[in-house]
């Protein structure tokens, strides 16, 4: 967690909370500790109101790409978030081949082809008839996740929607030929927003316990790289 101060014009930044990421093994599964994660984001929040920051104008968050988490219709987590270096997407790409060819990918998407991608991590899911994808109602990226569960809205920012290799790169938007071609459920996905937009306030009882205002949450370019 770092604060952004404005100085005569200059731009400081001041390291307050440092934390570590774990990946978890749960049920064969290599995850991600989301709530450790949130929960790390909130002290930093909180540190930073302590150290005298209470007047914070907004914040932003950043991850890594192609991982995400899936949200029911109530609103909850469904599972853990798995991540990019799970087993579960050996011999994704090979399947989705004989679905769409290769050159047609890199046509809509211009993404570099990896495995861990997210088009082939919910391959793996469609594949296997998961149940999480009938019970999930919307699909966050990580970025987007921390954003919602500091305001309660859903969103897709580009930059980390792009890490998904299930975006067309012309349009701008959900390539529809790669989810209908693939068998991949469309409706998950939220509305894209570009960097820059104001996603909505912290909400009143992550403000409350913190010790903030009600803060804005603004979309920055979501993928760290």
């Amino acid at each position: 967690v770092i604060v952004g101060l404005l100085d005569n014009g200059k731009l400081k930044l001041e390291e307050i909370h440092l934390f570590s990421n774990r990946k978890i093994l749960i049920d064969g599964k290599l995850c991600w500790d989301v709530l450790a994660l949130f929960f790390e984001i909130k002290k930093g929040l909180s540190i930073a109101a302590q150290n005298g920051h209470s007047d914070i104008r907004s914040i932003g968050v950043d991850t890594w790409g192609v991982d995400f988490g899936l949200i029911d219709r109530s609103g909850q987590l469904v599972g853990n978030p798995v991540a990019y270096r799970d087993s579960r997407t050996d011999g994704m790409m090979d399947r989705a081949f004989n679905k769409i060819p290769k050159e047609e990918i890199y046509k809509i998407t211009g993404i570099q082809f990896m495995q861990l991608n997210t088009i082939f991590q919910l391959l793996s899911l469609a594949e296997e008839n998961n149940p999480q994808l009938q019970i999930a109602d919307t699909l966050l990226f990580m970025p987007d996740l921390f954003n919602y569960l500091l305001t309660g809205n859903m969103t897709a920012e580009y930059s980390i929607a792009s890490t998904s290799q299930l975006l067309n790169a012309n349009n701008k938007n959900w390539s529809d030929e790669i989810f209908t071609k693939l068998n991949l459920p469309r409706r998950l996905m939220p509305d894209i927003i570009k960097p820059g937009t104001s996603i909505g306030y912290l909400l009143k009882d992550i403000a409350l316990e913190v010790g903030l205002g009600p803060v804005k949450v603004i979309a920055p370019a979501g993928h760290d790289t």
